[in-house]
């Protein structure tokens, strides 16, 4: 019986895929609008006509969602500073825990970008060099591994917080003008800044998805949650006719014509080497557990609706909007160059003992 051949002439899914991004990147200008009309209304001490923070901004604040979660994890409660980040957050590792890092290769508005300057360095490199441009093996471990230390360093930090110490940053006033003290750092950018997402920029282009692959934390831990997912890409060895195209498509240079499963916490389920497979049924996606083959328009689907979901969740749940007025917001803004970053956790917990102990004076003093 001979091999079912397959013509590869449109990728439907990869088009779906690139709508889905586009959109996703589309909803984001689209926060960013708002929270700019936000921002005006600020500027103007209350003259202008008030335009509501939009609370997706909070998906720009990994840092506080994290510490929103753990916070979560010891009181049970949704903190009320940046309730739509604790649920932005769950959502963006719950898609990843199902379909994989699959956030990066189909939500990430960064990750777009990403993709869009690598296709651009790719086919200049390819007219001059006929290959792809790729670090030597050595490097690209040496330099993926700056990620991973920095996501160490900030889950090290958070994790070793107490009650108290995430309450503390948590209700800081530096944590409630997080998002717009990020939206100055981009509107009143320093030269410094500037040549560093630059030399970024140039480096995508040579490289591609230099961000993605080398610095990005949170594509670090997409890639450890995303290695849980029960949902794996699978090379059929019997009817493989060693082509080599998988690999060869592979943004993420994961090297597809040689495993059996595709276990790699570089791969972003974009399904490239799945649409390029010229043989029928021998590069799919499937399930570990059932072994059976799961369409790429249902991971398309439940990428988008798992995502939905969890943020639904907080929106029914009424923990999407924060509970920060605007009387307060116009305060915070008139002072925001002077609110500096919380001290550290060890002087809070001093800071918290001294306040005990002065409250249990005071009850002595009282008895």
């Amino acid at each position: 019986m001979g091999l079912k051949y397959i013509k590869n002439t449109e990728k439907p899914i990869q088009k779906i895929r690139f709508f889905v991004q586009a959109g996703f990147a589309l909803l984001c200008i689209w926060i960013g609008i708002e929270f700019y009309q936000f921002v005006a209304y600020l500027e103007s001490d209350g003259a202008a006509a008030f335009h509501q923070r939009p609370p997706g901004v909070e998906g720009f604040l990994p840092i506080s969602a994290l510490m929103s979660v753990v916070y979560f994890f010891q009181t049970g409660d949704v903190h009320n500073v940046h309730p739509a980040g604790f649920f932005i957050f769950l959502a963006i590792v719950g898609v990843s825990l199902v379909f994989g890092k699959s956030f990066c290769g189909w939500l990430c508005p960064v990750g777009y970008i990403s993709e869009m300057v690598g296709d651009f360095g790719e086919r200049i490199w390819k007219k001059i060099f006929k290959r792809r441009m790729k670090l030597p093996g050595f490097l690209d471990y040496l330099l993926r591994s700056v990620k991973y230390l920095l996501l160490a360093f900030f889950a090290f930090a958070i994790f070793s917080m107490t009650e108290t110490a995430l309450a503390y940053f948590l209700n800081d006033t530096y944590n409630i003008a997080a998002d717009v003290k990020m939206y100055y750092f981009f509107a009143d950018i320093s030269r410094f800044s500037l040549i560093v997402i630059g030399v970024l920029f140039l480096l995508s282009v040579v490289i591609r998805n230099f961000w993605c692959r080398y610095l990005c934390p949170y594509g670090a831990l997409l890639g450890i949650t995303g290695i849980l997912s029960p949902n794996k890409i699978k090379r059929n060895a019997a009817s493989c006719i060693d082509c080599g195209l998988c690999a060869k498509a592979c943004p993420s240079f994961i090297k597809v014509d040689k495993v059996i499963t595709v276990r790699s916490d570089e791969c972003t389920s974009c399904l490239n080497c799945v649409d390029v497979c010229p043989v029928e049924d021998t590069l799919d996606v499937k399930n570990i557990f059932g072994r059976k083959k799961v369409s790429k328009k249902i991971i398309a689907a439940g990428i988008v609706l798992i995502f939905i979901a969890i943020t639904g969740i907080g929106v029914l749940s009424g923990n999407w909007h924060n509970k920060i007025s605007k009387e307060e917001y116009l305060l915070i803004h008139k002072q925001r160059d002077a609110i500096g970053h919380p001290t550290s956790t060890s002087d809070i917990e001093e800071l918290n003992r001294s306040t005990e102990k002065g409250k249990t004076d005071g009850e002595k003093g009282i008895n």
